[in-house]
């Protein structure tokens, strides 16, 4: 069986293959994309907050400069320790006009749904 991934290759062999041939055919081809075509992309961060922006750059490390971005999450009430959550949480969102979004805190990138 033939794998096209990178990560089946050896170590010699890994160290060869280009950067720019990673970023072009492998995961990181969605963010290039979104680069190229202005389109926006979906962010699920670390802290359960959600982005929706426009990538205009980004590195191989998932750090991106974003423009025209959408923060959003819930906020639920704050209660003591063990009480349960009895009410429902608050949906809340702000606009960052240009953000630097550090890649630690991706945890995933996809297509906005059409």
């Amino acid at each position: 069986m033939e794998h096209s991934s990178n990560f089946n290759l050896g170590h010699d062999q890994r160290h060869n293959v280009s950067e720019d041939s990673i970023i072009a055919d492998g995961p990181m081809s969605l963010l290039k994309e979104a680069v190229v075509s202005n389109q926006p992309v979906v962010i699920a961060l670390r802290n359960n907050h959600k982005i929706a922006a426009r990538v205009k750059a980004f590195d191989r490390h998932f750090n991106m400069v974003l423009e025209n971005v959408k923060e959003m999450w819930t906020q639920y009430p704050k209660g003591g320790k063990g009480v349960a959550r009895k009410q429902a949480g608050v949906n809340k969102s702000r606009f960052i006009c240009k953000m630097f979004l550090r890649g630690d805190n991706v945890v995933l990138v996809v297509k906005p749904p059409v």
